[in-house]
């Protein structure tokens, strides 16, 4: 017998989309799973509009008021996709009223909002997770399970970029429903709170903690026109990021996120080498990843110099992760579905009663990293991250 899990979900742009879009198809594609998301209630303020996206998507209750759907009996999981500053006061009541969180990234405005967030939601002892999809792609779940099982032996470089080119217009405002990562009350930061911390959760997870760090950042267009009240007011994110680390297990790394790299919308690449082998993904050929050998982990015995080299692997087999559950070999799947991946391994975390990653917990480690990368930025100086 299914248990129905109530969905609240907190607002409805491109995000809410994407999670509403998740909830609707899970239970079609993993029937194995004893929790069935229903979409009970969706929240934001211009009621015109949200009684369209409710209608088209099928929540059967709306709310303009936030407090009130965190308040219902019939909710139990806020899906928390608002802007940054929005993140903590509505987690803080959902703890508070023992619902379960589901919460875009980055967590929080910076790490003291978030480990006041993870306090609050262990306390009250509820699920949460962090929305940092790329990990479920199957071809970086994949790369995970290659590292772990000691593929490419000891790390020395990871590196990473997140590039995209839709704010190099000067007349492109700040602020607003659309444009509110442009606007510094909202979001917290720039590219380092939006872009990088999808690079850095990745690295984290792949590669394990940063030990300190040095950032720089550049803000190219000063000034912007604020879409609320049509005001000239000076620009307070960070417009591209470059980023060197070191690593707790000794291995260097380098990222790099920008909004300036112009004919790039979303190129997100990493590249992971080691004594062993080394591995490379990139985003625009999400089915694919790419390994190079250098040692094979069956004999131990260096690879022949006539068969060594890169090999692309198309990450759509059954045996790969998620992809039995969806087509037959060879035919791929996309961005959307990282939501679907993640949704289904939350209802089975509830089922076993087991934590899944990233938690709010986990997610305070990510951003602990982009307070140092902002910190470092501010001070032109390396900063070692607490352990």
């Amino acid at each position: 017998m299914t248990q129905p899990l109530r969905i609240g979900l907190i607002g409805y742009g491109f995000m809410g989309k994407a999670h509403a879009n998740a909830y609707s198809k899970v239970g079609h594609f993993f029937p194995e799973l004893r929790h069935r998301p229903v979409l009970q209630a969706v929240c934001a303020r211009e009621p015109e509009k949200l009684g369209r996206f409710a209608e088209t998507w099928g929540f059967a209750h709306t709310e303009t008021d936030w407090r009130a759907l965190v308040a219902r009996p019939d909710i139990d999981a806020v899906d928390i996709c608002v802007p940054n500053n929005l993140h903590r006061p509505i987690a803080l009541a959902a703890a508070a009223a023992g619902k379960a969180i589901l919460c875009e990234k980055p967590l929080a405005m910076d790490a003291a909002e978030a480990e006041e967030m993870v306090a609050a939601v262990e306390r009250a002892g509820v699920a949460t997770m962090v929305w940092y999809n790329y990990r479920r792609l199957p071809a970086v779940t994949l790369a995970k399970q290659l590292i772990a099982d000691g593929r490419l032996g000891q790390p020395f470089h990871y590196r990473a970029s997140f590039l995209q080119d839709w704010t190099i217009s000067a007349d492109v405002p700040q602020g607003g429903a659309a444009l509110w990562r442009l606007d510094a009350a909202a979001a917290g930061s720039g590219v380092t709170g939006d872009l990088l911390a999808h690079c850095f959760d990745t690295a984290l997870w792949l590669n394990g903690p940063i030990a300190s760090l040095v950032a720089t950042t550049e803000t190219f267009v000063k000034e912007r026109m604020h879409q609320e009240h049509g005001r000239i007011e000076p620009v307070g994110i960070d417009d591209a990021c470059m980023v060197l680390v070191r690593f707790a297990n000794g291995s260097m790394g380098t990222f790099e996120s920008t909004r300036y790299a112009r004919g790039h919308k979303a190129l997100k690449t990493f590249e992971m080498n080691g004594a062993d082998g080394s591995l490379a993904f990139d985003l625009h050929d999400s089915q694919y990843l790419d390994l190079f050998e250098y040692r094979a982990k069956q004999t131990g015995q260096k690879v022949e110099d006539q068969l060594a080299g890169w090999r692309r692997i198309h990450v759509t087999n059954f045996e790969h992760p998620y992809m039995d559950h969806w087509w037959v070999p060879g035919l791929t799947i996309g961005y959307e579905h990282s939501f679907v991946h993640a949704v289904a391994d939350f209802l089975r975390g509830l089922e076993s009663g087991t934590l899944v990653e990233p938690t709010f917990r986990t997610a305070l480690e990510t951003q602990k990293v982009c307070d140092a990368v902002l910190q470092s930025a501010r001070s032109n100086a390396w900063v070692t991250l607490a352990r």
